[in-house]
């Protein structure tokens, strides 16, 4: 294996396997990732977190009834050529845009078997060399850095590296959890981790802070992940699996380094958190938001009434 300085980390994988029950009937036949957060599906704004970080190599983890995942990643030749006629070029560059993204794959987990079992399914075409797992459930803004500081961390520690997020001691069951120690010579925000459990009871948890969907892993997690029995829910859970890199040595690919996130996070894997998040990036935009903001402004104001 190369030398940890000479890692260049090229390859994201997208986990995008689950069954949307949260969103049914929505997602009966269209996947939850396909759910439009104002003009773009949730997954292309995950796509282009990974682009923008340098990763240019996406396996999407798919299951059945998500080969429109595919047709969005895919050309339109006769959507793009009806465009062109029309000199409607804003739309056309709109259409072809998801195209370009990047180098897009697909694999399909079979059975949603859990976080871990749908990682395990990019061992093929990851090969034997780090990787990032961005969660589609967990937008994050494109003017607050993230993924990239972790890619940068990886190749300078080795090891593992995940995302973590303060949250309101009381909704940490909801998460997986990290015990954290500070870091030698590394900013407050740069932690070691000490121990990782999956949605702990509040009087349990050794923090209050929880694991988000960004992570960068050492190829060694998928040979821990084919040992991993099923954990919480009856399901391979990634977390597990993060906890035994802990105890192993950095020359086996052991160890795993948090970062605290402190930018814009949208969560888009419930109802409720699906429409703020809207809401949120709709009122941001430079071309919908001022009359979008006015208008919420003045709907807010009338439920008083």
């Amino acid at each position: 294996m190369a030398s940890v300085g000479a890692m260049t980390i090229h390859k994201a994988v997208i986990p995008a396997a689950g069954l949307g029950t949260r969103f049914l009937p929505a997602t009966k036949s269209t996947p939850k990732e396909m759910l439009p957060v104002v003009d773009k599906p949730a997954i292309q704004y995950v796509v282009e977190e990974a682009v923008a970080a340098g990763l240019d190599d996406v396996l999407l983890i798919t299951g059945r009834s998500k080969r429109t995942l595919a047709d969005h990643f895919d050309a339109v030749p006769e959507l793009e050529a009806t465009l062109e006629a029309k000199g409607d070029l804003e739309r056309l560059a709109k259409v072809r845009a998801s195209t370009d993204l990047a180098h897009v794959h697909f694999v399909r987990q079979g059975q949603p078997r859990g976080l871990g079992h749908a990682v395990l399914q990019a061992k093929r075409h990851v090969g034997d060399e780090p990787f990032a797992v961005l969660l589609g459930d967990d937008l994050i803004d494109a003017r607050d850095d993230l993924l990239a500081p972790m890619l940068a961390i990886q190749e300078q520690r080795g090891g593992s590296v995940i995302a973590l997020l303060e949250v309101p001691a009381e909704q940490i069951s909801l998460y997986g959890c990290a015990a954290v120690e500070p870091l030698d010579g590394a900013s407050q925000d740069v932690v070691r981790i000490t121990g990782l459990v999956e949605k702990p009871d509040v009087a349990d948890a050794p923090s209050n802070l929880a694991i988000i969907g960004r992570y960068v892993l050492h190829p060694a997690v998928f040979e821990v992940l084919e040992s991993t029995e099923p954990g919480r829910g009856g399901e391979v859970q990634l977390t597990d699996a993060l906890a035994t890199l802990l105890d192993l040595p950095p020359e086996q690919g052991g160890g795993v380094t948090g970062v605290v996130f402190r930018g814009r996070r949208y969560d888009t894997g419930d109802r409720l958190d699906y429409l703020k998040s809207v809401v949120r990036i709709a009122a941001d935009r430079d071309d919908l938001g001022p009359d979008f903001r006015a208008w919420l402004t003045t709907y807010v104001a009338s439920l008083g009434k």
